[in-house]
């Protein structure tokens, strides 16, 4: 098997374990009782992100370069940066609903390069001038990486957001793994940590804290945060806000290294750091959403819906800056184009 036919092979293979981990993922939701659901899942985006390793490595071998220098490979290259960075944020959070989101974005991405891209498109061409160079390497991978961050940063955000409906809760902390809702309750209250291991003091507690309802003590089975919210929903909304910025704090420090290598490589090629084209200027306005969020939650204190909202607005801002400004037809980014 030449390595033509190997490419050929593993993106369509890449998509079918896609579309199963999708559907394996999205099972696992609905039926949580099944837990072999999720580990297949997890087992598929694995075995997704090796299928497009190997064909982004067979590509490498023929063409000779990296493959970044056209659309079909940056697509692909993408993809596999939203599995990676999947595989990390499930591991930290320990949610199988992070697949139920990240899983169709990497199937969808998958699709449009293996079976929508014209072939002449798909197929490995000499460099252009302006992209033979050591930098290729440096300022794409790193900008697409940064982009795969950020996706999946964003894409938690938006699963938050469901999972809250969108209430403005109160959450506690900023890291993983926080506990319960009765959990940080003792550990707010010492009170109400003695009354835990002493019940025959809940009822001098209650006297003396009459805002303080039992229930706390107990297993969280009807208790409701915001109104709506159960404890156990709670958490796993805590949890997605925390990895949601992680991933995103991950993924920006990615995005200034690739402006920057990107300005130092445009002066060595076109002789100017920054020309206020479409795809620099849209790096920028995605900078400036994410520094936005990052600022918030951590000068401001921000946690929650408005920060979600704000990283949920960067998951089209970055998807603007990646593939909407091709559609303009103009600027220095030229090859990078549909026409």
């Amino acid at each position: 098997m030449d390595l033509v036919t190997l490419q050929n092979a593993l993106d369509n293979v890449s998509f079918a374990v896609l579309f199963l981990t999708m559907l394996l993922y999205w099972s696992s939701v609905a039926f949580p009782k099944i837990p072999f659901l999720g580990n297949l899942g997890t087992a598929g985006m694995a075995i997704a992100s090796l299928c497009i390793a190997t064909l982004l490595g067979a590509r490498w071998l023929e063409a000779g370069y990296f493959p970044l220098s056209n659309l079909y490979e940056s697509l692909l290259f993408i993809a596999w940066g939203i599995t990676v960075v999947h595989l990390l944020a499930e591991n930290m959070s320990g949610s199988r609903l992070v697949g139920a989101f990240t899983a169709p974005v990497a199937m969808g991405i998958t699709a449009f390069a293996a079976l929508t891209l014209p072939a002449p498109m798909q197929s490995a061409e000499p460099l252009v001038p302006a992209l033979k160079s050591n930098w290729l390497m440096m300022h794409v991978s790193v900008m697409l990486l940064s982009y795969a961050c950020l996706m999946v940063g964003a894409l938690l955000a938006i699963a938050f957001l469901l999972v809250t409906r969108g209430q403005a809760i109160e959450l506690h902390g900023s890291s993983v793994g926080t506990g319960s809702f009765r959990d940080r309750a003792l550990r707010n209250s010492p009170s109400l940590a003695v009354a835990e291991n002493n019940p025959a003091s809940v009822a001098s507690l209650s006297e003396n804290n009459g805002n303080l309802s039992t229930a706390l003590l107990q297993k969280p089975q009807a208790t409701t945060v915001a109104g709506t919210l159960t404890p156990q929903r709670l958490n796993v909304a805590e949890t997605l806000d925390n990895i949601s910025y992680r991933i995103i704090g991950l993924g920006f420090p990615l995005l200034t290294i690739g402006i920057i290598a990107g300005a130092v490589w445009a002066n060595e090629a076109w002789g100017s750091y920054w020309s206020w084209d479409p795809k620099e200027t849209w790096a920028l306005i995605t900078w400036l959403v994410f520094a936005a969020y990052l600022h918030a939650r951590i000068t401001r204190g921000w946690q929650g819906r408005r920060p979600a909202i704000l990283a949920a607005t960067g998951f089209m801002v970055v998807w603007v800056c990646y593939l909407g400004v091709n559609l303009l037809g103009k600027g220095l980014h030229s090859y990078g184009w549909f026409f």
